[in-house]
């Protein structure tokens, strides 16, 4: 008996003296907001008085009784290093230390993928990595995680200082943002990261939010009957886990089947390339998918080696020549898609190529143009554009993945909850893809998200800025309908919202990849909006011409322009491209444009009496209207007639 009450007094003794905790957005070589007061928060025993201490500063308070507590510690300049001592009262020796401490300005950067997209995928991506030392930039990166439930604390992250052996792995956005402002303010700057690729936007915005609108009303409340519990989302990893085994390893021998030029390839479909997946006629599939081609090769190619490029693949790949590997699980990232087939491999006559190409996330296949995709020798190209053939099914087919991280709420739970109220400078935001054929909702949808992180928040109309959607997909020869246009103008509505701003990116993105690698450009826009809203730069442009009226003369149109800087002007080239005109039967026709002053003429021998307006109205516009700072013009439309997503 007196053993075990010995135990007891034990446990008793351990409950008292209770590690004080905080929060994981606490650690060494955070950044802490400058100029504003400062939050800190952990738990400990219930009725704890605690002390906590920032360089010269001490504050104390009490844990509630669910062992909660919070200090605010008052302003700071920017500066540092300080070290953050918290502990029980009169028990300084047990204190829990945090060291390497900055204070500068804090800004949360969130989204999907573009945002996410990390300095090693970017463009010039060595010469990046290697320039990286800055001391004085901090990044704390959250790691994935999805919650039915709000939490309290992040799943693992830990803050790191910015130098050549980590920057790889941030954000390629938030990076080149980040270091504009540190070297034009002169002050530290931490980031917190906080994004997922391929992700909504409701995922990211909280449940009492989503219920306030009809729109999103319904499925939130499915989210009161879903079951997530930990064996759901192991069997979620997982499958992942099968996923990128099939991915990476050709599954029952196929890399030796399919790509055998003696293979019968009969009934296999055509398909003709540069083709994706959603002109292939298949659906939204997702897996492994099989390629074959056919190229005759002249004997003046013989006997040495060749050069093929694959131009602008999407998604993983490998290729074959004549049965051989010529390279294998390269993602469509990369810069380049040539590769050197040996001159052993080459023979005078028929060869046999094969490409084995992941179909995910709505992508896959070769991207136009298509005189990017050939053989050469150097002196002569072989296209290799037109009939392929394909396949899918030839391997195991990808396991059903729930995807938890698509549904409202979830990621708000986990991966903002958890870091309120740390004191921030602002949000920079790139995201919109995954909400693109609803875009009409994201009209609504956005300004909710921006309304509901300020809110809690709590340090008043934080300056939310975001990128544009850039421009992507297959370029068309005529005026047309678009859910990316539709999406970008619910971005550019939402500057009606107060404090926000809009960097637009409709001239750095590429038609075959959705993860352009101009990220510089970028970061670099987004810090010019923050220069001039934020750190009140009054000299400096931060956005190009946007759109602010117009007048009908005649069968002509006079379109008044705002933020033009020293004037208009067209970027590469001199006409003016991107402008479409229809009149009462509202169809659009191409337009010639004139620059006047901050004003653009535009007119078309087809439409006698013009009524509408339209620029950079397209998935991917050819557009080149530019400021004197060489910023593109928002896309914008005069009409409000009924889109494709509405």
């Amino acid at each position: 008996m007196t053993g075990v009450l010995f135990i007891l007094f034990l446990f008793y003794q351990g409950l008292c003296h209770a590690q004080i905790t905080m929060p994981k957005v606490f650690g060494d070589n955070m950044v802490l907001q400058r100029d504003t007061k400062i939050p800190i928060w952990g738990n400990a025993n219930p009725g704890a008085y605690i002390t906590a201490e920032l360089g010269s500063e001490r504050t104390t308070t009490k844990a509630n009784k669910e062992g909660k507590w919070m200090v605010r510690f008052p302003k700071f300049e920017a500066g540092g290093p300080y070290t953050l001592k918290v502990y029980e009262k009169g028990k300084p020796d047990e204190s829990l230390v945090v060291e390497g401490i900055l204070i500068g300005d804090v800004w949360l950067a969130s989204g999907q993928s573009n945002m996410e997209w990390q300095v090693q995928q970017a463009k010039d991506a060595k010469q990046e990595i290697a320039n990286a030392n800055y001391p004085q930039m901090r990044f704390l990166v959250v790691d994935h995680n999805k919650q039915i439930k709000p939490q309290s604390d992040i799943i693992s992250g830990q803050w790191e200082v910015c130098d050549s052996t980590n920057v790889e792995d941030f954000s390629a956005v938030a990076y080149f943002f980040s270091r504009k402002i540190h070297l034009d303010q002169n002050v530290p700057v931490g980031i917190i990261q906080s994004t997922w690729g391929g992700t909504p936007i409701e995922a990211w915005t909280s449940r009492e939010m989503l219920l306030t609108s009809s729109i999103t009303r319904e499925s939130t409340l499915s989210m009161d009957t879903l079951t997530m519990d930990r064996e759901d989302l192991i069997a979620d990893s997982l499958s992942w886990v099968r996923i990128w085994e099939i991915v990476y390893n050709p599954q029952n021998n196929a890399d030796k089947i399919f790509p055998d030029p003696d293979y019968n390839d009969t009934g296999w479909a055509e398909i003709d390339m540069p083709n994706v997946l959603r002109d292939f006629g298949i659906g939204s599939y997702e897996g492994m998918v099989w390629l074959r081609k056919k190229v005759s090769v002249p004997e003046s190619f013989t006997g040495k080696d060749l050069s093929i490029n694959l131009g602008h693949p999407e998604m993983n790949y490998s290729l074959y020549f004549n049965g051989k590997e010529i390279c294998k699980n390269v993602w469509s990232a990369d810069s380049t898609h040539s590769y050197t087939i040996p001159s052993s491999l080459v023979q005078s006559g028929e060869n046999t190529i094969a490409v084995r190409i992941a179909m995910l996330w709505g992508g896959g296949g070769l991207n136009p143009p298509a005189d990017e995709l050939y053989i050469t020798d150097e002196n002569s190209r072989i296209s290799l554009a037109g009939k392929w053939l394909y396949k899918k099914d030839l391997e195991p087919s990808f396991p059903e993945i729930l995807n938890y991280q698509y549904y409202p709420t979830v990621l708000f739970n986990a991966m903002i909850n958890p870091l309120i109220p740390y004191g921030i400078k602002g949000f920079i935001w790139y995201q919109g893809e995954s909400n693109a054929e609803a875009a009409y909702n994201y009209r609504k949808l956005f300004p909710m998200l921006i309304a509901d992180w300020r809110k809690r928040w709590n340090q008043g109309k934080l300056p939310f800025l975001y990128v544009q959607l850039a421009n992507f997909r297959k370029r068309k020869d005529l005026p047309s309908e678009s859910d990316w246009a539709e999406l970008r103008e619910a971005q550019t509505l939402t500057l009606t919202q107060p404090n926000t701003g809009m960097a637009c990116a409709i001239d750095i993105g590429e038609a075959g990849d959705i993860h352009p690698k101009n990220k510089q450009e970028v970061g670099r826009r987004l810090a010019l909006i923050a220069n001039k809203q934020v750190y009140k730069e009054k000299d400096c442009i931060s956005s190009g011409p946007m759109y602010k009226s117009y007048k009908i003369e005649g069968n002509r149109m006079r379109i008044n322009f705002d933020l033009t800087g020293s004037g208009l002007s067209v970027k590469e080239g001199n006409e003016l491209k991107g402008f479409a005109v229809a009149g009462n039967d509202r169809q659009f026709h191409w337009a010639k444009a004139v620059i006047e002053g901050n004003e653009v003429i535009v007119y078309s021998e087809k439409v006698d009496k013009p009524m509408v307006v339209r620029y950079a109205w397209a998935d991917n516009p050819d557009c080149n209207l530019v400021n004197s700072e060489g910023l593109p013009a928002v896309p914008f439309r005069t009409d409000d007639w009924k889109g494709i997503t509405q």
